[in-house]
Formats: structure tokens, sequence, C-alpha cells
């Protein structure tokens, strides 16, 4: 293993990563109608050998001196990664955000957790025309419009003097910034509250600070800032929306237990840099048969594909996969037919009662469209 061969791996990643946005790719429209690519944006991150530690760098403090992320884009529409790069451990998401929000284009949905919060990257998705769904760091400035001026709220008393259990109001996000979004607050069931409150106190006095009174009071919401209007979600669509970015993790679960992401068993540069690109071309090659799988699950069953269970499937069928590939076009061909099409028996999600994240928010849509309908109806 030498430079020249992970260069080659790089290079393989890049053409892979084009032959998928080339494809057709099947979507399901009664999800996300109204966007045209919905991005998951997140990274998952491992320790590498020390000896590695230029080159990666670790997080530092008592965290292993050396260690990667991979920062992936997930189109949650199109079941495809649009973005997917191996950096250093040390780059925080809150930074690397900038690289993400390159890719927004009039139209696209973006949804991110709080480790991607920053007022200046949702500010350059708005004026591209995209939309974001973001988790509010309550530290930020918020100044709602009161008596045709903008004023600093004061969130947390705020919240004390809420009734409902769900409410949002028209904000300004940001001191300088300033930029028009949705400000949604939904309250937390009382074990969840009690749980959060105990681990802030925990890691508060694990650092040698007392939380205040102000944090601990928020904890009793889940609060949500978007620019998606009115007209395109309701309140309630926002809170069932969200939750889908819980897909992503799945995903690298999926890297990680199935795929073998960071099982390293290497010290030398080239060889642990040809093992992560190589690994990062299976996970290339495996979900790109991932959307055509899922579109006809859910044409011909009305079933959701699992993520995990297809990963599992394409992974315990790899060493017939890797003889088809070094027999000929023919033989790969084949083997991909009869491996699909059990897929579609074996890595679809089991049937039960409770809805899915995505059947409700399909619900939740629906509804709303049916209202809209029934008001223009009236009004005409």
């Amino acid at each position: 293993m030498n430079k020249r061969a992970h260069a080659f791996l790089r290079d393989l990643i890049s053409q892979a990563l084009a032959k998928v946005h080339a494809l057709e790719h099947l979507c399901d429209e009664g999800l996300f109608p109204a966007f045209t690519k919905v991005y998951l944006a997140d990274s998952t991150g491992f320790e590498l050998p020390n000896s590695l530690q230029d080159l990666f760098p670790g997080s530092g403090g008592s965290a292993a001196q050396a260690g990667a992320k991979i920062q992936a884009v997930w189109d949650y529409k199109h079941g495809v990664c649009d973005h997917c790069a191996l950096t250093p451990w040390n780059i925080p998401d809150q930074k690397y955000i900038d690289s993400v929000v390159a890719l927004a284009q009039k139209g696209i949905l973006f949804l991110f957790d709080l480790g991607y919060f920053k007022i200046k990257a949702f500010a350059r998705i708005a004026d591209a025309g995209a939309y974001f769904l973001s988790r509010l760091n309550h530290q930020t400035t918020i100044l709602p419009m009161v008596a045709g001026r903008l004023q600093p709220l004061e969130l947390a008393s705020w919240l004390t003097t809420v009734a409902d259990p769900r409410i949002e109001i028209p904000i300004f996000l940001g001191a300088k910034e300033r930029g028009a979004c949705r400000r949604l607050a939904s309250r937390v069931p009382e074990s969840i509250v009690n749980e959060r409150r105990r681990n802030a106190n925990k890691k508060a006095k694990k650092k040698g600070y007392t939380p205040s009174k102000a944090h601990l009071t928020l904890l009793a919401w889940n609060l949500f800032i978007t620019n998606v209007p009115h007209t395109i979600w309701q309140m309630a669509a926002v809170f069932k929306a969200y939750p889908l970015r819980w897909q992503i993790e799945l995903i690298f679960k999926s890297w990680q237990s199935y795929l073998h992401l960071a099982s390293l068993k290497t010290k030398k540069e080239d060889t642990t840099l040809c093992y992560l690109y190589g690994r990062m071309l299976l996970i290339l090659l495996t979900y790109a048969l991932y959307p055509q799988r899922r579109a006809t699950v859910w044409l011909k069953k009305k079933r959701e594909r699992s993520v995990l269970k297809l990963v599992r499937h394409f992974q315990a069928l790899a060493e017939q996969w890797m003889h088809a590939i070094f027999q000929s076009e023919l033989a790969l061909r084949r083997f991909l037919q009869r491996a699909c099409a059990t897929a579609e028996r074996l890595a679809t999600k089991a049937s039960r009662k409770r809805q899915t994240t995505a059947q409700r928010l399909r619900e939740s849509l629906r509804q709303h469209h049916e209202s809209i309908e029934l008001t223009v109806a009236v009004n005409a």
C-alpha cells in the first residue's frame, strides 16, 4: 500500500459519487412534495492509531491523540448520499457546515442537529432559496416583533408563562444577522425532563460549575427554528418531520456495525488510508442499491425499507459479490438481480401497529392539504 493506492481509491470514490448522482432516482413525493431534496447532515467519528496524529489530530484533552470523522449529507427523499468526506476529528461540525451549505439550491431542505448550529450558515441557506430545520441553541439571541419593534426575548422566563404544550412565534435570529424564521417549542414529558436535568447536573459537576436556572427550565422543552413557511408546514408537521433526522444515525450504525468502518488494525498512514477509502467505497456501492429497493417495496407492499436490514443482507453476500465482480459483467448483473430480489423480502421493516415517523408525517401533511382544499372550496 502506498500513496498511489489511496489516491486511486479516492478517485474511485469521486467516480462512484458521480455515477450515483447521474442515476435516475425514484423518490417518495408524498412525504416532501414541496422540497426538491431533503438533506440530513451529520458526522460519525472514530479513533485512529496514534501514529496518524499529524494527519488526523484527535479532539485533544483526554481523548485519543488521532481520530477522523466522515462528514455525510444524505438525501432522504431520494435515498442517496450527496456528499461524503473524510476529515480530522478536530474540525468541529459547526465549522464544517460551511462546506455543507455550499450544496444549497432553491427548494432544498436541510435538517441539522445542534452541532451544526450556525446563524450565518442558515442565512446562506435562506439566500439560496432553500430551507432549514434545526434545534435551537438556547444561548442564541432571538428577537420577536413587539409593538412594531424588535426586542430580545428571555426565552426561559417567557416559557414559564406558556400553558400550551406546543407554541410558535415568528422571530428574527441573531443580534446582528436578524434572519427571519419561526421559533417552535414542544413541551417534553416529565420523565424525560427529569432525566435531562440529572444529566445536566452530572455534567456540570464533572466540569466544576452549576447549571443556570434558565438552562434547567429550557430542558423541559424541545426547541426548533425553521424558515419553512406555514403554507408548506403547519406547526404539527415540523415536530413530526424532525425525528426523520434519526435516519442518518441508523446509516452511521450500519457503517460501524455491519460495514466495519472503524475496525482498524493498521498502524501505517498509507495502509490506514487505503482501508478507510476502501470502506467508504463499499459504503457508496452498497447504498447505491437502496433507492430502487425502497421505492419498489413501497409501491408493492406500502411498507418501508429497513436500512440496517438491507446493509446486513448485502454484507452477508459480500464474498459472493466479490466473486461476481471478478467473473464478468453478466455474472455481476445476475448476482445483483438475485440479491435485490431477495432483499425485497428480507430487508423490509416489520409490520407494527405503531406508526413510523414517516407515516405520522405523511398523515399530518395529508390533513394539512385537505384543510387547504376545504378553505379554497369555501372561499370559492
